[in-house]
């Protein structure tokens, strides 16, 4: 998860979801977990930095990944919470309640912020997926014996 104010990347507040529930590469399920990780914390008594309501979810993928997070945002009760989808091969821009994609110009201003806002979710996922796996190629029997290092 990688949040932008004002148009420039915040590091501070990106966040990094192990997927937990979902076997195999699953695109739906992996993101209704990591939205419903992330909403969970609204309903909380004590506020958290969690529980602010972002302007705009951004999902990377066509309409199928957005009715998906549409689904959980409305369960999560945050159905205030602007949502769109851009998927990659025609860069198309799927609003709801919108039947068919907007199509931006390639010069367009704002189709620039939705790639960068999507590449830096790339880069920022890619960057977690190979620690983990860097860790896992280099992990050894020999690791979980006392004394050993």
């Amino acid at each position: 998860m990688v949040v932008f104010e004002k148009g420039r990347p915040k590091p501070a507040h990106y966040r990094r979801f192990r997927i937990r529930t979902v076997s195999g590469a699953d695109d739906y399920a992996m993101l209704r977990e990591v939205l419903k990780r992330r909403f969970k914390h609204l309903d909380r008594e004590t506020p958290t930095p969690w529980a602010i309501l972002p302007d705009l979810i951004l999902i990377d993928g066509g309409k199928g990944q957005l009715n998906a997070a549409l689904a959980v945002i409305g369960e999560a009760g945050a159905a205030s919470v602007s949502v769109a989808s851009l998927a990659k091969e025609k860069e198309e821009v799927f609003i709801p309640p919108r039947a068919e994609p907007i199509v931006l110009p390639s010069r367009s201003l704002g189709l620039q912020l939705l790639q960068r806002l999507r590449d830096e979710a790339h880069r920022f996922a890619l960057g977690y997926y190979q620690k983990v796996r860097r860790k896992e190629t280099f992990a050894s029997a020999f690791d979980d014996i006392p004394g050993i290092g």
